[in-house]
């Protein structure tokens, strides 16, 4: 990192750090460290139990392994996780970077757009399938559902839970008389649990050494207990953090190409124990690479590499970065396993920049707020039969815009009108992120990170793409709880073929419609700049706002 007020202020805070015994003070269970955020200590130290993983999950690696070992001799070639979030992150991360592992074929499901959901059902009846449902509090709707879809073809045996101990799923997982219920830890919350069961046997499953993987993070963990100076967590957080308040709260997350789903885990940890009490700190992951010159000065870059694995184009952005004075840092990965030493830096990381910026890193109010919106609005189904039809601000053949008029000043009178209103809110400092309900195919996802590149580089802001509802359970608690500083185009879409969910009122395409109105609604409670198009083909959808963003924004240029 280059010389300057920033590597000053990381080296006042180390130097303090070192002073208030900080790192002593972290593996102490001392809750004081987040004094600032007006949070009882009692509270936040029931949630530091993710410190003991790299050592406590040791003595259940044999029994997780074990499990494994049986569901491959009985025949099973898949591993299915389905899960949400803090559920689902490190199981997906496992099942990228661990290509080579020679256990079960493992995928997750976290999206309830029906034809999502139908093409996960058809890949898991297409061979033996052994199906980990998981969630910590046994409540979550979205893995409810899953459940309730699969089990209307598999058998009980092909089921495992993941919960905490006494959790409705338990008590279901009894009754139907599930394969196997593992015990989740309860102080340990969902984002920080890569390193509990809900990561480690999905990565059991699918072959990865577990032991190899907790070497590293019991390595790491000891680092972490040393004097700030010479710790690698608190450094990176004390860089983050301060970084943030220096006005580069946009931490963007650069990795080689095996290790992108590295990024899609740390956009949670982050986003969600930082974005609260009108403050955070943005991850910018995933994003196209784009010349030098298109990142503004609210950025703090970090490189994450995997040995032979490398990008010569970033390699080369980073030297460019670098000649114009951004602040960045660079990790390399000796090898796949040292993902376990990762997980366990960014979460000591994340949790000292919580003390830099004075919040609680380990609740998330707003994703419970999120749930409640769609518990409600599905109730209004349940009574009604049918969700509440908020009226469009405009609405043409292909594309029905929905927006608090307040947001966009005059109501526009074109779809074209009103997405231009919607850029032009955007001021220095922002960031502007899509929020697409629909099936996060590659075709989908190519073509919105194209809108996302247009974006950043005709408005100069750092931007960022999520998939519903995955992101509810991730970004989303930055988007209403963090700074106001984000501007949100929401995009849905009717589903080619709604699906059923048996037993239940609903059907998938109900239950996504919900969530994204209740998110929509939930911004727009919270005075966010948000624009909700509606599209009537997602081909024909997608094509035309690729052109609509292009003029919009070149018409913005011209002014």
């Amino acid at each position: 990192m280059s010389d300057g007020p920033l590597a000053d202020a990381i080296a006042r805070r180390l130097a303090e750090w070192g002073s208030q015994h900080v790192a002593e003070r972290l593996w102490a269970r001392d809750a004081t460290l987040w004094a600032d955020s007006g949070k009882d200590p009692t509270s936040l130290a029931a949630w530091l139990g993710w410190l003991d993983l790299p050592e406590s999950m040791r003595g259940r690696a044999a029994e997780l392994e074990h499990l494994a070992r049986d569901v491959r001799n009985d025949g099973y070639t898949r591993a299915a996780v389905l899960g949400m979030g803090g559920s689902s992150l490190a199981p997906e991360l496992f099942s990228r970077v661990f290509r080579e592992a020679d256990g079960l074929e493992l995928r997750i499901l976290d999206s309830t757009h029906p034809d999502a959901v139908r093409g996960f059902r058809e890949w898991a009846q297409s061979a033996r399938t052994l199906f980990c449902v998981s969630s910590k509090s046994g409540s979550t709707t979205e893995p409810n559902a899953f459940h309730a879809a699969m089990s209307a073809f598999a058998p009980a045996l092909d089921f495992v839970a993941i919960t905490d101990p006494g959790s409705s799923l338990a008590e279901v997982a009894r009754a139907q008389e599930f394969r196997a219920i593992i015990d989740g830890q309860p102080d340990v919350g969902g984002r920080y649990s890569a390193l509990s069961a809900f990561g480690l046997l999905p990565a059991a499953l699918h072959g990865v050494d577990l032991d190899g993987l907790l070497d590293r993070a019991a390595a790491m963990a000891e680092a972490c207990r040393q004097p700030a100076a010479s710790n690698p967590g608190l450094q990176l957080g004390a860089a983050i953090g301060e970084a943030a308040i220096a006005g580069r709260d946009k931490l963007t997350i650069l990795t080689s190409p095996r290790l992108v789903s590295f990024g899609d885990w740390a956009e949670q940890l982050i986003a969600e124990s930082t974005g609260k009490a009108g403050r955070g700190i943005v991850p910018v992951v995933g994003e196209p690479i784009g010349e030098a010159d298109a990142y503004g000065d609210d950025r703090y870059f970090v490189f994450i590499t995997l040995a032979g694995d490398t990008d010569p184009r970033w390699t080369s952005l980073a030297g460019e970065l670098e000649r114009l004075g951004h602040p960045s840092r660079h990790i390399e990965l000796a090898d796949a396993l040292d993902v376990g030493a990762e997980f366990v830096r960014w979460e000591v990381a994340t949790a000292a920049a919580g003390i830099v910026i004075g919040i609680d890193p380990f609740d998330q109010p707003n994703v419970q707020e999120s749930k409640g919106a769609t518990t409600a609005l599905l109730e209004a189904f349940r009574r009604a039969g049918a969700l509440p039809a908020p009226a469009p601000i405009v609405a043409d053949e292909g594309i029905a815009a929905f927006a608090d008029p307040q947001t966009l000043g005059d109501t526009p009178v074109s779809i074209d009108g009103a997405l231009s209103s919607l850029l032009s809110s955007t001021r220095p400092g922002d960031y502007a992120a899509i929020l697409a309900y629909l099936p996060q195919d590659a075709d989908t996802e190519e073509r919105l990170q194209r809108v996302r590149a247009t974006m950043r580089d005709g408005l100069g802001l750092a931007t960022t793409l999520g998939f519903g509802p995955r992101f509810l359970h991730s970004t989303g608690q930055l988007h209403k709880g963090g700074p106001a500083s984000g501007v949100f185009l929401q995009l849905t879409a009717d589903p080619r073929r709604d699906l059923p969910i048996p037993g239940w009122p609903e059907t998938f395409g109900t239950l996504i419609a919900a969530q994204a109105l209740g998110d929509l609604q939930s911004l727009q409670r919270r005075g966010r700049r948000v624009l909700r198009l509606h599209l009537k083909d997602v081909d024909d959808g997608l094509d035309r706002l690729e052109t609509m963003v292009g003029a919009s924004l070149g018409g913005l240029v011209e002014a």
